[in-house]
């Protein structure tokens, strides 16, 4: 009997459908014959003698949908609609009269407005239109309240949705990563190491046998890069990617580091036409991915005080046909040289490091857009890249971009176990990443980029901390 109950059609959830979301409610034509019940927070209200007009908003939509709120009786109840107030409101969906606004919410009496949170308007902390980042960053669990941060983290969701979609149509698989891990990636030594913390419950039995020093039997860290695992996958299912965390201790305070953040990083196996191959497989993901969402809402809201130059070279990226200009860094090293009226702080030379300020004058005032550095020096970049003929260069790639710098590391990954072995020499517990060349090893590649950044670029929001919603850096990590 209860088996029948169970299975039976009343039981079913294949019918199961939430309320509808404002952006849902927007969508659709107004339909006055029906009555439409809305969840959402009172973002401003106007309030008159016999009617009070309330913008309304759940976070779903760039837009909030006006209320118009019939007064009753109870003047208590509408005292209490408040700015940050949550409410349930029903009443008639219908076309707007009013400019900017395709629909508003007629609630003609007092038993179809609930007040399910009240917010006290004099110390709420997010009430004035204009707040510093700063400000903000003292009430990061209040900020997603805010026009401009509820815009950017609903463009990171359609940006990553639009980078599943595209690796999806290139026959990618999404795959987990581990968090914990032995490896360091990228050498820098900058990972967070993982410790037990000393406690006991009182009521464990004395019999219990001392904990390891270390959970794992050896030293384990937070992972900075997700690329050696997906390198192991990649020799099985050819093509693989993540978006994942990654976390590096480093200590700067500068407004493109992070210490916790996330990449989209993927691996594939058999790649075509070299570490410019490379190159134009990141430039058609970058260009299918924000051509969607340029023209977005959301985009309107984040760039509507940012510098109208900077966005005009953000649309010139992905409106032109022409691919993103590629050169080597022995041609970069060059141009800068050539730059004798710019006074840069550190002199640029051949087989020193590229710093911030070259990278964004490559990028800025060379190119006026996206630019890929290739081939640079062995000395330069970690172990597992392609060397090149010369013996100098390694096969790889970043990509470089306006007012933010480096966006994209990716390589030919090093598939000769000879070489490799030479280049990792000294390095511990690496007998595994040998064994990938040494059985069925097969030409392959890479790359990594910081989506915090891609968030910066497309938006415009200047710094990354506020590109995701609860960052952490040294020094600060509030919630």
């Amino acid at each position: 009997m209860l088996l029948r109950w169970l299975t039976s059609p009343a039981a079913s959830t294949s019918k199961f459908s939430l309320p509808r979301t404002i952006r849902q409610l927007l969508e659709r034509p107004p339909s006055a014959d029906d009555a439409t019940t809305v969840f959402g927070w009172i973002k401003s209200i106007r309030k008159q003698k016999n009617m009070s007009f309330a913008v309304i908003t759940d976070g779903s939509s760039a837009n909030g949908l006006q209320a118009v709120l019939l007064k009753g009786k109870d003047d208590d109840l509408f005292k209490k609609l408040t700015n940050g107030a949550a409410v349930r409101l029903t009443g008639r969906l219908v076309s707007s009269p009013g400019a900017g606004q395709s629909h508003e919410l007629l609630v003609d009496q007092t038993g179809q407005v609930a007040i399910l949170g009240e917010c006290d308007p004099e110390a709420y902390p997010i009430q004035k239109k204009d707040l510093t980042s700063e400000y903000l960053r003292d009430h990061i669990h209040l900020r997603a309240r805010t026009a401009h941060i509820a815009a950017m983290i609903r463009l990171r969701d359609s940006l990553s949705r639009q980078i599943n979609s595209w690796f999806d149509s290139q026959g990618f698989y999404f795959v987990n990563t581990p968090i914990i891990t032995g490896n360091d990636a990228e050498g820098a030594g900058e990972a967070f190491r993982l410790a037990l913390l000393e406690m006991q419950h009182p009521a464990a039995a004395t019999t219990t046998p001392p904990t390891p020093s270390e959970f794992f039997s050896r030293p384990s860290f937070l992972t900075v890069s997700h690329q050696l695992h997906l390198e192991a996958l990649a020799t099985a299912i050819s093509r693989v990617y993540t978006i994942s965390p990654c976390f590096r201790a480093e200590r700067s305070l500068t407004g493109r580091h992070l210490a916790e953040f996330w990449m989209v990083e993927a691996e594939w196996a058999f790649p075509q036409n070299g570490v410019h191959g490379v190159c134009d497989l990141t430039e058609a993901l970058l260009r299918s991915t924000v051509n969607e969402v340029l023209t977005s809402e959301d985009m309107d809201i984040l760039w509507k005080e940012g510098s109208s130059a900077r966005h005009q070279i953000l649309l010139d990226a992905f409106t032109t046909q022409k691919p993103w200009t590629k050169i080597s860094y022995t041609e970069a090293v060059h141009e800068l040289e050539a730059a004798g009226s710019v006074q840069f702080e550190y002199k640029p030379k051949w087989g020193h490091s590229l710093q911030s300020e070259h990278e964004k004058w490559l990028a800025e005032q060379l190119v006026r857009g996206p630019v890929f550095v290739t081939d640079y020096p062995t000395s330069l970049k970690p172990f597992y890249m392609r060397a090149n003929e010369d013996a100098q260069t390694v096969a790889c790639f970043d990509l470089l971009v306006p007012h933010v710098g480096e966006l994209i590391g990716g390589s030919m990954r090093e598939e000769r176990a000879d070489l490799l072995k030479r280049q990792m020499a000294g390095i511990g517990g690496s007998e595994w990443y040998v064994d990938l060349r040494k059985y069925g090893g097969a030409p392959h590649a890479g790359f990594g980029m910081g989506f915090e950044r891609l968030v910066s670029w497309v938006s415009g929001i200047e710094n990354v901390r506020e590109c995701t919603p609860m960052p952490r850096w040294a020094g600060r990590m509030l919630l």
